[in-house]
C-alpha cells in the first residue's frame, strides 16, 4: 500500500472543497450543523491558500483519493503554539488500515513544534484514535483538557484540546 500525503494546489481546491463536504456532512452528526440555503456546509477553505501558516493536504492511497488533513495556526487555548490540527479525514474505506496513524505522524514529524488538537468527545472514534496516536507519537508525554469550558462545539458541548510538543 503506497500512502501519499500531498500539498493541494489552489487549482485542485474544488477536490478539496469536495471532500470537505463528505467530512461535514459525516461530523454534523456530532456538531448538528445545518447547511446552507445553497446546500453547503458552508466551510470556508480559501485562507489555506491566502496565509503561509495554513496548510491544505489530501491523502492518496495507490494513487486514489483516501481523504485529507488540514493544519493551521488557529489556536482555541495555546495561542502561543506553532501548529493546530485543524481538520483530519479519512473515507471508511480506508480506515482501520493504519493510514490515519501514518499519516498523523507524517505530518507531526513534517511541522516539528507546539501542536494542540481539538476534538468533540461525543465522537467516540476519534476520541479514541486521537488518545492512542498522540500517545504513542509522544510516548505519552501530552497533555489533555477534557471538556474545556472555553471551547465550545455548534451542539454547546466542550471540547476536549490535546497539546504536545515534538
Amino acid at each position: 500500500m503506497d500512502i501519499q500525503v500531498e500539498r493541494v494546489p489552489l487549482k485542485d481546491k474544488p477536490i478539496l472543497d469536495n471532500l470537505l463536504s463528505m467530512y461535514c456532512y459525516e461530523w454534523s452528526q456530532y456538531d448538528k450543523s445545518d447547511v446552507n440555503s445553497q446546500g453547503s456546509y458552508g466551510y470556508r477553505i480559501g485562507e489555506y491558500w491566502e496565509n503561509e501558516k495554513f496548510h491544505p493536504f489530501v491523502i492518496k492511497v495507490d494513487g486514489v483519493l483516501a481523504g485529507f488533513v488540514l493544519v493551521n495556526n488557529e489556536f482555541d487555548i495555546h495561542t502561543d503554539y506553532d501548529y493546530a490540527m485543524a481538520e483530519f479525514f479519512i473515507m471508511y474505506k480506508y480506515r482501520h488500515l493504519g493510514i490515519g496513524r501514518y499519516v498523523a505522524h507524517m505530518i507531526f514529524d513534517r511541522f516539528p513544534g507546539k501542536w494542540e488538537l481539538k476534538r468533540h468527545p461525543h465522537n467516540l472514534a476519534s476520541v479514541l484514535f486521537w488518545d492512542k496516536i498522540v500517545a504513542a507519537y509522544t510516548q505519552g508525554n501530552f497533555e489533555i483538557i477534557r471538556s474545556c469550558p472555553n471551547v465550545l462545539y455548534h451542539d454547546g458541548t466542550c471540547a476536549d484540546i490535546l497539546s504536545f510538543e515534538n
